[in-house]
C-alpha cells in the first residue's frame, strides 16, 4: 500500500527538488497543495488548488486518505522588509496559516506533520566550536525566526493534544542549483573576478546542500524513530566564508581573487555601511551539530560541500549561458 504524502511549498526552490525525489519512488503517492495549478504543460502528481491556506478544513479534500503532510510552504525570510508589522506579517502566515494546516490535517487522520523550521529559531551565530543543537534553548532574534519558533511550540501542543506526529526540521542556509539571493551573488562576482575582501575570515559556517536537505525530509516523513523530533541539519562539514568562496571560484572555473582584510576592519565598515546583519553572516561564525540525525536516524549526506558546489555552479553556467 502506498504512502499518500500532501506538500506544500511543491513549487519551491526547495519543494521542486522534494517532489523530484519522491516521485523516484514507487511506493509513495504525491498530493501537491498549491495557491494555483503550475503553469506546466504536463503537470505532475496530484494538485489541490487552495488560494489560501488559512481556509483549508478537516473535510477539504486536498487531506483525503492523507497519511503524512510536509510542510514547506511559508513567509520567507525578508531582507529588506517593508511591511508596517513585519513580526504579525510572519505571525499571521508562519504560525496562523500553519497552525490551521496541523489542526485540519490531525482532525483528518493524517498520522505525520513535518514542519521545515529554521536554524534561526536557535539564533543567529555561534562561538567557533560551539554548535547549536537541539536541546538548546531558544533564541531567536529577529521576526522570521520568532514566527518559526511559535509555529514549533504550537504544533507540539497540537501533537499532545491529538496524537498526531510532528517532526521538525532546522536548516541551515540552503545551496543548491537554481539557488538565488546572496548565494548567486557570489558567484556572479566569483565569476567576474571581482577581488572581494573576504580573504582573512577564519569564522566557521554550517551549510546544507539542496540533495542532502530532501533526502533527510524524505527520511523524517517515513522513520519511525522520528516521530516527535526535532533535527538539526546540514552537509556535516563547515566552512569558512574564505573557504566557501575558494571552493566556489574553483567549482566556477575561476579563481577567487580574495583580498586579506582585516576582520575588524570589515566589520566597522559593514556597520558604518548600515549592513550589520550582512556582516555578521560573512564574517560571523554559525555551526549546527547532527550528530543526533545520524545516531538516531542513522541519516548521512547523501552529497558532500564540493559535489553539492559543482551542482550548484554548473546550473549557474548552464543558465548564464542561454
Amino acid at each position: 500500500m502506498k504512502n499518500k504524502i500532501l506538500i506544500t511549498g511543491s513549487t519551491g526552490f526547495v519543494g521542486k527538488r522534494l517532489v523530484s525525489l519522491l516521485l523516484e519512488d514507487p511506493a509513495i503517492d504525491l498530493r501537491l497543495l498549491v495557491r494555483s495549478l503550475p503553469k506546466l504543460s504536463h503537470p505532475l502528481g496530484d494538485y489541490a488548488v487552495l488560494p489560501d491556506f488559512s481556509a483549508i478544513h478537516a473535510q477539504h479534500p486536498a487531506l483525503d486518505t492523507v497519511q503524512i503532510v510536509i510542510h514547506l510552504a511559508s513567509r520567507v525570510h525578508i531582507m529588506n522588509d517593508n511591511d508596517p508589522d513585519p513580526l504579525e506579517a510572519f505571525r499571521r502566515v508562519n504560525v496562523g496559516h500553519t497552525l490551521q494546516l496541523a489542526r485540519s490535517a490531525a482532525a483528518a487522520g493524517v498520522e505525520r506533520f513535518v514542519f521545515v523550521s529554521s536554524v534561526k529559531v536557535n539564533g543567529e551565530g555561534t562561538s567557533v566550536g560551539q554548535a547549536y543543537r537541539e536541546s538548546d534553548r531558544p533564541g531567536p532574534v529577529d521576526p522570521y525566526g520568532i514566527s518559526k519558533m511559535e509555529a514549533e511550540e504550537g504544533l507540539k501542543v497540537i501533537a499532545a493534544q491529538t496524537g498526531m506526529q510532528v517532526v521538525i526540521v532546522r536548516p541551515v542556509l540552503v545551496y543548491g542549483p537554481g539557488v538565488k539571493a546572496n548565494f548567486e551573488s557570489m558567484m556572479k562576482w566569483l565569476r567576474k573576478g571581482v577581488p572581494l575582501p573576504f580573504g582573512s575570515l577564519n569564522n566557521k559556517r554550517s551549510l546544507v546542500a539542496l540533495d542532502n536537505l530532501v533526502s533527510f525530509i524524505k527520511l523524517c516523513a517515513e522513520h519511525p524513530a522520528a516521530a516527535n523530533q526535532t533535527f538539526l541539519i546540514s552537509d556535516g562539514h563547515d566552512v569558512s566564508t574564505t573557504e566557501l568562496l575558494q571552493k566556489l571560484g574553483d567549482a566556477l572555473h575561476r579563481s577567487a581573487r580574495l583580498l586579506p582584510v582585516p576582520v575588524w576592519l570589515l566589520s566597522t565598515g559593514a556597520i558604518l555601511l548600515g549592513k550589520r546583519s550582512l556582516s555578521q553572516r560573512l564574517c560571523g561564525s554559525l555551526q549546527v551539530d547532527i550528530g543526533k540525525a545520524r545516531s538516531l536516524l542513522a541519516w548521512e549526506p547523501v552529497v558532500t560541500v564540493d559535489e553539492g558546489l559543482k551542482k550548484t555552479a554548473d546550473y549557474f553556467l548552464n543558465e548564464q549561458a542561454k
